[in-house]
């Protein structure tokens, strides 16, 4: 559950944010509670999308997210923060990401990498969250969405993810590094060698990718990547 409530920034909890988070340029920093249902912190949106920190809640960087990404995005929030949910270990470990766009207070479009990761924990039970949203304008975003995860159970996540987003036109980091060694010619059993996996993960990297994309061959699925710029 979200809400529309945002930071208050003179807390003595938004203040100690202010002081241990580090943020980067070019970069926007939220801290939402699930134990207060509300904002705890926010920093540098005014800078890259418009919004003053103190006006920016949890509702506004759902809705300010441009149409054509916004299903998608919303169903991958939903779907792996289910999923971190469900898990009572090494919360912190788990985080993910994708590459969307925003729309800016002006009306412009802005492209974004987001990540979202476990910040606090209590008894097993997830607290907190921190979403970390940084411009990077030398992304080039196409019908395919990309996104990536991460903890200890990364393969776990990353397959319930695409079994659960596979409507879409969607390809994971792990994908996207099968692909990328299958562009420059290597066979499966030599991807399979070099990721330090089985000959069997490639083929469930690279096959379900014919039927998502609408593709009918290898040299098909290359040249389609190229085109969606999932491949440099």
């Amino acid at each position: 559950m979200i809400t529309a409530t945002s930071a208050d920034l003179t807390s003595e909890q938004a203040l100690y944010y202010k002081k241990t988070i580090q943020r980067f340029p070019d970069e926007a920093i939220y801290v939402y509670s699930f134990k207060e249902n509300c904002m705890l912190y926010a920093d540098g949106w005014e800078a890259i999308l418009g919004y003053r920190d103190d006006e920016i809640n949890m509702l506004t960087i759902v809705t300010i997210t441009s149409p054509e990404y916004a299903p998608f995005s919303g169903e991958l929030n939903d779907k792996a923060l289910k999923f971190i949910l469900s898990k009572s270990k090494q919360l912190e470990l788990y985080s993910f990401m994708i590459e969307i766009k925003k729309i800016h207070k002006n009306g412009n479009p802005i492209p974004i990498i987001v990540k979202v990761g476990v910040l606090n924990s209590e008894n097993g039970q997830v607290t907190e969250i921190i979403g970390r949203n940084q411009i990077n304008h030398s992304i080039r975003l196409g019908n395919v969405m990309r996104y990536a995860a991460y903890g200890p159970d990364k393969s776990e996540l990353e397959e319930e993810l695409n079994k659960e987003l596979f409507r879409y036109y969607a390809i994971s980091d792990k994908e996207k590094e099968a692909l990328a060694l299958v562009a420059k010619g290597y066979a499966f059993k030599e991807i399979a060698y070099s990721l330090n996996v089985s000959q069997s993960a490639i083929e469930k990297r690279i096959l379900p990718m014919y039927k998502r994309f609408n593709v009918k061959s290898l040299a098909h699925l290359i040249t389609f990547a190229y085109e969606n710029h999932i491949l440099p």
